[in-house]
């Protein structure tokens, strides 16, 4: 199958084998359909608020729940695949919310792991630091199911030899129902009240009311600010500079590997130009704003990075959710998924995104330049338990316990149904 990230640049490129999780996928039993339709090159081309699940090659991917619904980005067609039931499961890969902001706009349960714990060779990459891949499913225990096929040491990816030998990889044993009794978990209200509006109240609600189940499970809500929170979000292209710095030259690494390259594009310069020049993939109207950014500026051999980069690790650390874990001591850090996934991403740590309601009858319609809508009634959101690194099982756990005292998603219900099944095109 093609690997394109969305792009005709592209198409017809043969990587030399199976990247390492499709490899395990079909060790361990998996049917692998097909492709699903990603938001192009993993939205890093046109810009921070570029079209989710639009691709030149794939065309326009839109959520279930509402017409021209907005499914979010970057895994825009495995996050839908799912939610649909047009496959079990589905893999996608999060840099920066790939995973689970579709997961959770789409009514699904997402899984980002620990940077590290699963291996990125041969997928199309952004960032060797922020990059993993993670399971869309429905269910939390569907996910950890997964993960323990996916995850684990790959010679050809040294983030994964980050691994503790000590670390708990049980993923499927870690799902108890009393997984949340006596669990820490903490709420940074400074970051709820932050990024909260009118468009994300019924999120806020709809978090705020679930905390009462998670106390009647057992666990301790433990209020713990982020204390960098404000200047991180004032901050806001901190993370465009890091991933840029790494897709300079993590994208001509892949394209080193493959054994045919049709249009002999070698590197990001190269491959802007195609972008560029080709009729095929949209441009100007679909531009190269974050390619142009990124070789405006260092790539990650160069100081500069290093000084963004310890940054960012502030933000997400000492300064954000890593810190606040060590200094209240908490298993787990909890927030809405629409805000989770910013405070993770730079540190590399894990979340799983849980469906937990849709939005009301009276939310306001809000669609962008594309005519993508965001806001409007029944379009879903989830809630997330985000954790330390490699302490993946432990987050696993909280969910599942979480999801089975819950079981929100059967009661959201998308607009559009497929009504094809899989022997009306291969046939009996």
């Amino acid at each position: 199958m093609n690997n394109t990230a969305g792009s005709y640049a592209l198409v017809g490129a043969k990587a030399p084998a199976d990247s390492t999780v499709a490899k395990k996928l079909r060790e361990a039993g998996a049917i692998i359909l097909g492709k699903t339709n990603p938001s192009e090159w993993g939205n890093f081309r046109i810009s921070l608020n570029s079209s989710n699940g639009w691709s030149a090659y794939g065309g326009q991917t839109y959520g279930p729940f509402y017409p021209h619904q907005d499914p979010s980005g970057s895994s825009s067609g495995s996050a839908v695949a799912t939610s649909l039931g047009l496959a079990t499961i589905t893999l996608g890969g999060e840099t920066c919310g790939s995973i689970i902001d579709p997961a959770s706009y789409n009514n699904v349960v997402g899984m980002k792991p620990t940077v590290g714990f699963t291996s990125r060779h041969l997928v199309i990459p952004i960032s060797e630091h922020m990059d993993t891949i993670g399971p869309l499913t429905k269910t939390v225990k569907d996910s950890a199911y997964v993960l323990q096929g996916i995850a684990g040491f790959d010679i050809h990816d040294n983030y994964t030899s980050a691994i503790p030998e000590e670390v708990d990889m049980d993923f499927v044993g870690a799902c108890k129902l009393s997984a949340l009794q006596g669990a820490r978990l903490g709420v940074p209200r400074n970051v709820i009240r932050l990024m909260s509006d009118e468009i994300t109240r019924s999120m806020v609600k709809a978090f705020d009311d679930s905390l009462e189940v998670l106390r009647a499970a057992g666990a301790v809500i433990v209020e713990s600010d982020f204390p960098a929170a404000r200047e991180f979000l004032d901050d806001s292209m901190i993370g465009a500079k890091i991933m840029g710095a790494d897709f300079v030259v993590n994208i001509e690494n892949y394209l080193q590997q493959l054994v045919y390259n049709p249009h002999n594009i070698k590197n990001l310069v190269d491959l802007r130009r195609w972008t560029q020049d080709s009729s095929l993939e949209g441009y100007p109207s679909k531009p190269t704003e974050l390619w142009d950014f990124a070789l405006q500026n260092w790539n990650n051999t160069e100081a500069e990075f290093w000084q963004a980069y310890q940054q960012g690790l502030y933000y997400d650390g000492e300064g954000g959710l890593l810190g606040t874990i060590k200094r209240h001591n908490l298993d787990a850090v909890l927030l809405p998924s629409h805000f989770s996934w910013n405070f993770a991403a730079v540190a590399g740590a894990p979340i799983v995104s849980v469906p937990i309601g849709a939005m009301q009858s009276d939310q306001p319609i809000v669609s962008d330049a594309d005519g993508l809508v965001s806001s409007a009634p029944n379009i879903p959101f989830g809630f997330s338990f985000l954790g330390a690194k490699f302490n993946d099982a432990k987050i696993i756990g909280l969910a599942y316990a979480f999801e089975q005292r819950t079981l929100v998603r059967a009661k959201v219900k998308p607009y559009i149904i497929p009504r094809t099944e899989l022997w009306d095109i291969m046939g009996t």
